[in-house]
């Protein structure tokens, strides 16, 4: 029987997404001067009010507020109005050094043997649903969300909008799990206030439909823009006038968007967060593994779904365990159990060996903070950052978890041509 299945996205304004990349922009300044350095940062922001903690072990010094107020106004929070801007908002920073209790589980004379930052399981998935291996409803709530942030600040079209925002899409699939049509589509964004709300409802619905969608439209390839059609339901602002945003409407705080960061409830979730930490808090690291592992099995024809999760104990380098799950759609002659264990010859899972594998030191997590880790483009670029005074730059390459460069070397092992 056919079914319906709904993800959701939320803007760089949102309030959680804004304390997830101050936290992302920190971790990128320490790791800029140095690549060693162990970070767990968390924020909060408020009306009028960011308030910096967590611990950090580095030889860099970064100046903490003002990285935060590059943040915020980078975002758009730059007007009083908002009761939240990055010139005037007040900045405290709590943020001490890191457990000796917790760095010794860390830190091996032999960098292969270094443990991992704390215990847990994390979970990597991948679908052939898409080009990018991601659930279609997650892609297509991200890509709204950039589109309106893309006309926000072209400054020439709907110029009242405001940076906070969220979206969700509601797909049918069929028996077989192919999506057939979009039932539903919300967008509730923050605004300028309008004279009359009436009229305000009907010009943002008008603007939503006319000038947002046919922009995501026109960035899906023809089998997905078949889906949007005349009879998809429009929420746009549903509650009506939205004017109170941002992190004057809600505090935010870092880590409270998982869902949205990974797979929108597609898959697992082991439940830690990514944004404010190091590559050394498998949280990160090991989720962004999973999900590299997991979409080169797909790419590579070994299943046309598949869930990966590893576990860790802090401190053991080596993982507890690796689970497979196929859904059923596995196209080789091994059980889920024993392509795990062709998982396992195939990737290194200690904390050190995907550092290396996926170049985690660099400074690469700002790009990740907001529109979701996953899914997204690897490519090379230039990054600058002011730390003990002085700039710096770094050659980066970000999202390397995305790249499809073990798919020869599952074929191989799997024997598919």
């Amino acid at each position: 029987m056919p079914y319906f299945f709904t993800s959701e996205s939320v803007s760089e304004g949102h309030p959680d997404k804004v304390a997830d990349q101050i936290s992302d922009a920190l971790v990128d300044h320490f790791l800029a001067h140095d690549p060693t350095s162990k970070v767990a940062c968390e924020t909060l922001v408020t009306t009028g009010l960011t308030v910096l903690s967590g611990e950090v072990k580095t030889g860099a010094y970064v100046d903490v507020q003002q990285v935060a107020r590059d943040v915020i106004n980078r975002i758009g929070y730059t007007k009083s109005e908002y009761m939240f801007d990055g010139n005037s908002c007040g900045v405290i920073s709590a943020i001490h050094e890191q457990s000796a209790d917790i760095s010794q589980g860390v830190e091996r004379a032999s960098e292969d043997e270094q443990g991992a930052g704390d215990q847990g399981m994390m979970f990597g998935y991948a679908s052939s649903e898409t080009d990018n291996y991601m659930p279609l409803a997650l892609n297509l709530s991200h890509l709204i969300l950039q589109e309106l942030a893309a006309i926000r600040k072209g400054g020439s079209e709907m110029t009242y909008l405001r940076p906070d925002a969220k979206s969700q899409v509601t797909i049918e699939y069929s028996d077989d799990n192919v999506p057939m049509r979009i039932e539903a589509i919300v967008v509730s964004t923050q605004h300028d206030d309008f004279d009359e709300e009436s009229a305000m409802l009907t010009k943002i619905k008008e603007d939503v439909i006319s000038i947002l969608i046919p922009r995501v439209i026109a960035k899906q390839n023809s089998k997905n823009q078949a889906l949007f059609n005349d009879q998809v339901k429009y929420h746009i602002n549903p509650t009506g006038k939205f004017v109170i945003g941002g992190p004057h409407g809600d505090t935010g705080l870092t880590g409270r968007k998982i869902i949205v960061d990974t797979y929108g409830g597609r898959g697992a979730h082991g439940g830690g967060a990514f944004s404010g930490k190091d590559p050394s808090k498998v949280d990160r690291s090991a989720a962004y593994a999973t999900r590299h592992i997991a979409k080169n099995l797909v790419a590579a024809g070994v299943a046309n779904e598949v869930l990966v999760q590893v576990s860790y104990a802090i401190g053991v380098a080596e993982p507890m365990g690796i689970f497979v799950d196929t859904y059923g759609t596995s196209n080789v002659s091994l059980s889920d159990g024993e392509i795990a264990e062709k998982v396992k010859e195939i990737f290194d899972m200690r904390p050190a060996a995907i550092t290396r594998r996926l170049k985690l030191t660099q400074p690469i997590y700002s790009d990740s903070a907001a529109y979701g880790h996953m899914g997204r483009v690897s490519e090379q670029k230039t990054v600058s950052f002011k730390v003990n005074g002085q700039m710096i730059e770094h050659q980066v390459e970000t999202f390397t978890w995305e790249k499809l460069d073990y798919m020869d070397q599952v074929k191989a092992s799997f024997g598919l041509s």
